[in-house]
């Protein structure tokens, strides 16, 4: 019989104290793992969607609020401005501002945030169409490829909107213009295949009024073709600003704006680095705790396996007179542990995979964002090659005194 075999039948011969160690080394693999699995996937998922973006404009509020509203679409807006409020940041020819995105936010269609914006918006997220066209009219829909997939949404078909982003057929706007689907983006891997992009003029024709006699009005109350600023009397909800270079008036407008209008300005670099030292804080608790749990599943292994061996000294005199060296026995208890050990990290593993899925599930069901859950990081190789260490270490003294069995004496009775 191998040495891991019979490895293998020692730790089943005592199910219940190898079961525990199993669980304690699960659990302490597969909250570190899972930690680091978050991390990854948030980092992606927010770094891939600053597109470059060096300030959001709106209105007065939370900061991060108008941040994650405008750029990640998983908050509520903090309010809207007036167009007139933010005309000079649409200007093609503002000597600081290279690219200026408009966005009207409010409406949605079966919880997917319906976006007016303008086509500009597409090189943000370096977007492109894979089937039909671009909007050239007011109520065109370009649908992102994730949306059109989830929803079934094909080129040519209608819809009507709901107001905010819970699905509740109270809040559709059934008096209002219907939604044309006139095209599908290929995916981008950002924020731009979970919305539902439409001119501005869209959303404000929705909200003009919801009479039917009205409809034809609505539909020809305004120009997607004519430039945006011309409209006086409207409002938008944000601006998407990416600066010409880095020049100090480009660096100094968030301060500018903040202090001397009734705007709010936010820097997205700047208020990822606080999301992330927030995030950091608790991230650290549980990690320590992860440590913790490993410590005490090292402690559990050890006291396995030591306390086992007044147990086993007729099996491993047994073996010794049957020709294996101190080596061998040492070996024997060494692979124990380590067998134990990794079995732990492997379940571990597979837990922190499994919860992923469901919190990838529960992301994308309340704030329609892709998790992968079927991510493998270099760092959970690291795990397991830690688990190899743990199970050596917990294993080490009992594997020692194993090697000194004295045959004579265990044989003897004495």
């Amino acid at each position: 019989m191998s040495l891991f075999s019979l490895a293998w039948r020692n730790l089943l011969y005592r199910p219940w104290s190898t079961l525990l160690s199993v669980i304690l080394a699960a659990l302490g693999a597969g909250l570190i793992s899972i930690i680091l699995l978050l991390n990854w996937q948030l980092e992606q998922q927010f770094d891939r969607n600053l597109a470059g973006i060096d300030l959001v404009v709106g209105a007065k509020g939370s900061p991060l609020q108008l941040m994650m509203s405008s750029m990640y679409h998983i908050s509520s807006p903090t309010g809207n401005v007036p167009l007139d409020a933010v005309k000079p940041f649409l200007n093609p020819a503002h000597p600081y501002i290279e690219l200026g995105v408009p966005l009207s936010l409010g409406d949605s269609y079966r919880g997917r945030r319906i976006v007016g914006t303008r086509p500009r918006f597409l090189e943000l997220y370096s977007a492109t169409l894979a089937e039909g066209e671009m909007w050239s009219e007011v109520m065109d829909v370009v649908a992102g490829a994730t949306v059109a997939r989830e929803l079934n949404l094909e080129v040519g078909d209608t819809f009507q909107s709901s107001h905010g982003l819970i699905e509740d057929d109270d809040l559709t706007h059934r008096e209002a213009p219907s939604f044309r689907i006139t095209g599908i983006l290929a995916p981008s891997g950002t924020v731009a295949d979970l919305i539902l992009l439409t001119p501005n003029e869209s959303l404000w024709a929705v909200h003009d009024t919801h009479d039917h006699a009205a409809e034809d009005h609505q539909k020809s109350h305004y120009d997607v073709n004519a430039p945006l600023t011309d409209y006086t009397d409207e409002s938008i909800t944000s601006v998407l600003l990416r600066f010409r270079g880095t020049s100090v008036a480009g660096l100094n407008m968030q301060r500018s704006i903040n202090e001397n209008t009734e705007l709010q300005a936010v820097t997205p670099s700047i208020q990822l680095a606080e999301l992330y030292a927030t995030v950091g804080q608790g991230e650290q608790i549980l990690r320590q705790l992860g440590y913790v749990v490993v410590g005490v599943s090292i402690l559990s292994i050890f006291i396995g396996l030591y306390s086992s061996l007044d147990r086993r000294r007729g099996e491993l005199a047994l073996l010794r007179s049957l020709g294996a060296g101190p080596g061998k026995l040492f070996g024997l208890l060494l692979l124990e542990g380590t067998l134990t050990a990794v079995a732990g990290a492997l379940l571990g593993l597979a837990l922190s995979h499994l919860g992923l899925a469901l919190i990838a599930r529960y992301f994308s069901e309340n704030y329609r964002y892709d998790f992968r859950a079927l991510v493998f990081l270099p760092e959970e190789a690291w795990i397991l090659l830690a688990a190899v260490v743990v199970g050596a270490l917990a294993s080490l003294v009992p594997a020692r005194r194993a090697a000194r069995t004295d045959v004579h004496q265990t044989l003897a009775g004495r």
